[in-house]
């Protein structure tokens, strides 16, 4: 049994009862000892749907019924009529079950009264209304109108700051800053009267009164208008709290696990009876059930506000821009009672002024499924940093999703998978690679407008295995839009996925234009598509492609021989001479000597040799037949060879090597100065000669 479980206090007329996770009763209220005959002892360890009589239901998971109406046997006499309302407990399986007796079979001296029935009604509006919403002030609110018009003409419900943020409520008595707001009011005319505390308004500092502290102890409060004008004793204060026209008063707290949650407040104008102490004992019962409800969706906002948090800080910049492509991104997080599910997209920025685009969903919901989605997204991020390819890559990402499965704890009912989508986008060959892993295809918007979805072959999503992952190449040329998303975006309104796909071809298409802003055609699309309040998380990212001009890039050829070294030396000197990169002569005819020296001694040819030139960066590309990984090491001083490789580490900002379909190719990076800084240009070398 959970902590809060045990700490379940006992309420008066309240039938209240703790099951597990398969309907067997673990603790026992006296009142509903009271209500059915049965004691504590004998019912303790029983199932729950042993009670039900003939004609009762307890439809739900398990053994514990879902919210509804039934029937329960008596220990002696009839049957009797209850609604049911289930809640379940933190930290445990657990589960409240709250029984409200719908009618009583058996002989009651007030069966009949107008006010018992009376009472009845409200209490069965309570349980249909109070508990439906995981939203702090909507629970409120229906706690509110269903005490309008049944109980009085006005009512009205504050609760605590820290309860509509998600975090407990300081443990306070007496007076002074209340840390209260008004949540929630209702009225019989249809209207609040404006001169009261409105929705939204801060509590006032109170002074320290005994009927405060008495409030805050669980004690409901009965005042006829001018007992409540004594108590208050302040003007101000009643001009606050006290209608127009209002001659009864009555209040209770909204108390759970000990915890003040905040108070509710009804007030008759128009009805001239005036509450008495039995009205007090049906409100404070109200409001018993609707804190542990308010309760309830306050450790669900806490968890939801986490995940939520959580998901926003492990998602990249929205807006990136690199040399190939600029991006924009869109994360909307489901909205109402649906928990945050593990969306996600990514932007890599790769050697070679590459770039890598990700979208991913994860399987479940809540922080499981968060934290998963970081792991993956971390997981990703390292392997694309060895430049694997998009299948290779999936792969990879697959056997982790595996592991993680096999490590969840054993009959914890979560589960581990993902659908993923990775993609490379190379401008200079202006060209994009990817691979599907159960994940929808991206949309593929050109700059005439023209669009279409791209033909993947998409594979089993992770954590299945056995099977391959296909790659698929297409072109694409500078100013075309590529769309990831993920199915939430696609499912919304409930179509399916062809459709969806078919809807945002059309949104994208007809928003984008070259020349303008990504981020407002992503919110623009996710507006019209996902709506105002989505059931599921949706994530869109926008990647717009540049190209590496072709007076920015130089190729050679080169063959596997000693002499084409000096060769090689004298073309990238006369390329940076044209390119005016004086600065980075020396350290980039170093580099170039080492890494083509160590491809014609230990590759062979032809040996391939590019610079790539970007406003922020010089690369150098030296390209071999040979799949050997080349290792970087210390050499000792009487070592006439293998120092190669460091110096040129030492000589750039990063280096590193990826794989081709034939050979490899070993590439280094060093930071262009800032043009201010340059040097001034030189006469221009005369060109090698072949």
């Amino acid at each position: 049994m959970s902590a809060f479980a045990r700490q379940l206090g006992d309420f008066p007329a309240l039938a209240c009862a703790v099951v597990d996770g398969a309907g067997t009763i673990l603790r026992w209220s006296p009142t509903a000892a009271d209500l059915l005959g049965w004691t504590a002892e004998e019912v303790r360890g029983r199932p729950l749907h042993g009670l039900l009589a003939e004609g009762g239901e307890c439809t739900g998971t398990g053994g514990v019924p879902a919210s509804g109406r039934s029937r329960l046997r008596c220990r002696s006499g009839p049957a009797v009529d209850v609604f049911f309302r289930t809640l379940p407990l933190e930290g445990a399986d657990d589960v409240l079950v709250l029984v409200h007796r719908l009618n009583d079979n058996r002989p009651a001296p007030c069966a009949t009264d107008e006010r018992a029935q009376r009472h009845l009604e409200v209490l069965r509006e309570a349980s249909v209304r109070v508990g439906e919403s995981l939203d702090v002030d909507r629970t409120a609110q229906d706690l509110a109108n269903a005490l309008v018009p049944a109980f009085g003409d006005l009512a009205m419900v504050a609760l605590a700051d820290a309860v509509s943020r998600g975090e407990e409520p300081p443990k306070s008595s007496g007076g002074g800053n209340l840390h209260m707001h008004r949540v929630a009011v209702a009225s019989a005319a249809g209207f609040f009267p404006e001169g009261l505390l409105q929705p939204g308004s801060q509590a006032p500092p109170f002074p320290d009164l005994p009927v405060l502290r008495d409030v805050r102890r669980g004690q409901a409060l009965v005042a006829t208008r001018q007992e409540a004008m004594a108590l208050l004793d302040d003007p101000r204060l009643a001009a606050l709290y006290i209608p127009d026209g209002g001659n009864s008063m009555v209040m209770a707290p909204l108390t759970a696990r000990g915890l003040l949650l905040g108070t509710v407040m009804a007030w008759r104008c128009e009805r001239p009876d005036p509450f008495d102490q039995e009205d007090a004992d049906l409100l404070r019962d109200v409001a018993s059930h609707a804190a542990l409800a308010v309760d309830n969706a306050r450790r669900y906002t806490r968890e939801h506000r986490t995940a939520l948090t959580l998901q926003r800080r492990l998602l990249p910049p929205t807006v990136t821009v690199t040399p190939a492509a600029e991006t924009a991104g869109v994360y909307r997080a489901a909205s109402g009672s649906a928990e945050v599910r593990g969306d996600w997209f990514d932007v890599i920025p790769l050697p070679s002024l590459r770039v890598a685009l990700v979208a991913g969903d994860v399987v479940g919901q809540g922080l499981l499924s968060t934290a998963t989605m970081g792991r993956l997204r971390t997981a990703v991020q390292t392997l694309a940093d060895l430049e694997l390819s998009p299948d290779d890559l999936l792969i990879q990402v697959d056997d982790l999703v595996q592991r993680l499965a096999r490590e969840a704890p054993a009959g914890a009912g979560d589960t581990v998978g993902a659908s993923c989508l990775y993609a490379v986008y190379d401008p200079v060959a202006r060209s994009c690679t990817l691979a599907s892993a159960g994940h929808p295809p991206p949309v593929l918007v050109r700059p005439d407008g023209t669009a279409d979805v791209v033909d993947v072959s998409p594979g089993p999503p992770l954590g299945v295995g056995g099977l391959p992952f296909e790659t698929t190449t297409f072109d694409l040329g500078p100013d075309s839009v590529l769309a990831l998303c993920t199915k939430g975006l696609l499912r919304a309104g409930g179509v399916d996925l062809d459709t969806g796909l078919r809807r945002l071809t059309g949104e994208v298409s007809s928003r984008y234009s070259p020349e303008g802003s990504l981020a407002e055609v992503g919110r623009a699309v996710v507006d019209k598509l996902g709506g105002d309040s989505p059931s599921d998380d949706l994530a869109l990212l926008l990647a717009r492609t540049r190209v590496v001009a072709e007076q920015d890039t130089a190729f050679w050829t080169l063959a596997a021989d000693p002499a084409t070294v000096a060769v090689a030396r004298s073309m990238v000197t006369h390329q940076l001479t044209d390119w005016g990169l004086h600065d980075l002569v020396f350290t980039t005819e170093l580099v170039v000597s080492e890494l083509v020296t160590n491809a014609v001694r230990y590759a062979g040819g032809p040996v391939g040799l590019r610079l790539l030139r970007d406003d922020d960066v010089l690369v150098c590309e030296v390209t071999d037949p040979s799949n050997t990984q080349p290792r970087l090491r210390r050499a000792r001083s009487t070592d006439e060879g293998g120092r190669g490789l460091f110096l040129v580490a030492q000589m750039t900002s990063r280096w590193g090597s990826r794989y081709g379909d034939r050979g490899k190719t070993i590439w280094a990076e060093q930071p262009l100065p800032p043009k201010e800084e340059s040097s001034c240009p030189s006469p221009p070398l005369p060109a090698p000669k072949p």
